[in-house]
């Protein structure tokens, strides 16, 4: 089973509960951002991009449980960045343990192995380790030869010692079917991870290699080709069923931005993990004062192809929920792979990409050079 039955458990009565209750905007996983430093620098990145004195920034340990306590999310997702380079990474995972949440320590794994000991295997923690799939796919997206056989050393070393381990795994354009199918294969049947999380990159503005992000078009067929050459194969899945549907162009969703907030050095960022906006001083006025329409697939540029599990996966949680039939099916009978794809969102209305990056850092600069003279 990808996830455990008391996971899928807590996580199910959280929904529901917020369901009962009416409650519309709720997290259903924090991403828990203390850091943007990374020991790697990869094409496809636009979390690295920013001036050595925002690169040397640090959430608190309080600060970091402040905020998982503020939104009350069951699973934090802590990415980064490298979050091994944090120093103070141990005290944080221990903290969001103690409070029974669901911790997926993201991760490149250069340092994991290294790293273990600060650690204790529990239910409650994962480490989701990055692979873009083989060997060659991998290193030419990390922009380092080496990293992939590290990697799977350190999968089989936090194994051995009784973690849970899943694999996060970003695909782009160009990406072969059946090579990505034989990695979803290897890691499963050999490696034996509890999962795979798995993704079309987001097209960050300022990632170095612009060139090959999928479009909404593509990523649904190659999804398709994917899961038809998976027929018969017991691949497992860190998601719902119903979100790998929507991969393959079976479903017709809008993105649930509030669904997986973040909180980063900057604070609670707007809209959500892939888009700096904007930022809040809470989760309160992240929820309450952000214009959610402005944003989403038809409604703004930068959100056309967006097909990524942080906005997407909320989504088809909250329908599996109100439909659970329909997710069962797709969970005993496979990912449709043949016939017409849904309807997808016309773009016709979207409002054009403001650029406030710049912005966003003299803003936090400013403001960073405030509170130190005070």
């Amino acid at each position: 089973m990808p996830v455990p039955l008391i996971q899928q458990m807590r996580v199910g009565a959280y929904v529901l509960k917020q369901r009962l209750r009416g409650t519309k905007h709720y997290p259903l996983v924090l991403m828990l951002e203390p850091l943007f430093r990374c020991n790697l620098a990869c094409a496809g990145c636009g979390k690295i991009d920013y001036p050595d004195a925002i690169l040397n920034k640090r959430l608190s340990v309080k600060e970091c449980l402040d905020a998982v306590d503020e939104c009350g999310a069951p699973v934090v997702s802590i990415p980064g960045g490298e979050p091994l380079l944090h120093k103070e990474i141990k005290e944080i995972v221990d903290g969001i343990v103690a409070r029974k949440k669901f911790v997926y320590l993201c991760t490149n794994a250069l340092l994991l192995e290294k790293k273990l000991d600060l650690f204790k295997p529990s239910p409650y923690l994962t480490f989701s380790v990055h692979l873009d799939g083989n060997r060659e796919m991998h290193d030419k997206a990390v922009c380092q030869d080496g990293v992939f056989d590290r990697a799977i050393q350190a999968i089989r070393a936090a194994a051995e010692k009784g973690f849970r381990v899943n694999v996060n795994c970003t695909l782009f354009d160009g990406t072969d079917a059946k090579e990505i199918g034989d990695f979803f294969s290897y890691v499963t049947d050999h490696l034996h991870v509890e999962g795979v999380t798995v993704s079309p990159g987001y097209a960050y503005e300022r990632a170095p290699d612009q060139e090959h992000f999928l479009n909404r078009q593509k990523t649904r067929q190659l999804f398709r080709d994917i899961f038809r050459y998976g027929k018969g194969k017991k691949w497992r899945f860190s998601q719902s069923s119903l979100f790998l549907d929507f991969l393959a162009g079976n479903q017709t969703y809008d993105c649930t931005p509030w669904g997986n907030p973040t909180r980063n050095i900057f604070g609670w960022q707007r809209p959500c993990y892939l888009l700096g906006e904007g930022f809040a001083g809470s989760w309160k006025e992240l929820v309450e004062e952000t214009d959610w329409e402005k944003y989403g697939t038809g409604n703004y540029e930068k959100c056309a192809n967006c097909m990524v599990h942080c906005g997407y996966e909320p989504t088809a949680v909250n329908d599996t929920i109100a439909r659970p039939w329909k997710a069962l099916m797709v969970a005993l009978f496979g990912v449709r792979t043949d016939g017409p794809m849904a309807p997808d969102i016309s773009l016709t209305n979207q409002r054009q990409a403001d650029y406030v990056f710049e912005e966003n850092v003299e803003t936090f600069m400013k403001e960073s050079h405030k509170s130190d003279a005070a």
